[in-house]
């Protein structure tokens, strides 16, 4: 596999830093609280929790535990990451999984900044996304 006309496992590591993923489990710590889960993150990749947190409207629940939040409000804090992820290949599975029409709107913006900066954004959905000029491919 190719990144950039160069080998992309010639530097496992290097290509690790490119892409980050999102699969079905939402990879949450139950007992930190939002803002904690992002944090923990953000250690590791940087970027902004606050901006991470107001991107998928999760602010008002920052301090509740993650082990409280519905189905609906951890995938929103599992793609808030997202906005923490200075990576140029977002890999999402099914990121619309459980979410209601108002959240999946909230993913437009957010996209669509990844993919003003230079981003890619590669997802496996049976939802359209709020992904305006998007290239389709049906299996």
């Amino acid at each position: 596999m190719l990144w950039q006309g160069e080998d992309a496992f010639a530097d496992r590591s290097a290509h690790g830093a490119r892409l980050r993923y999102l699969g079905h489990q939402d990879a949450l710590k139950p007992s930190l609280s939002a803002r904690e889960n992002l944090a923990l993150f953000a250690r590791l990749h940087g970027g902004d929790v606050g901006t991470a947190l107001a991107a998928l409207n999760l602010a008002p629940l920052a301090e509740l535990p993650a082990r409280v939040l519905s189905s609906g409000q951890k995938r929103r804090l599992a793609l808030a990451r997202l906005a923490l992820a200075h990576a140029p290949l977002w890999l999402l599975d099914e990121p619309t999984v459980g979410l209601d029409a108002d959240s999946v709107a909230l993913l437009g913006p957010l996209l669509a900044a990844h993919r003003a900066r230079g981003g890619i954004v590669l997802a496996a959905t049976h939802l359209p996304l709020p992904l305006p000029d998007a290239r389709e491919i049906r299996l």
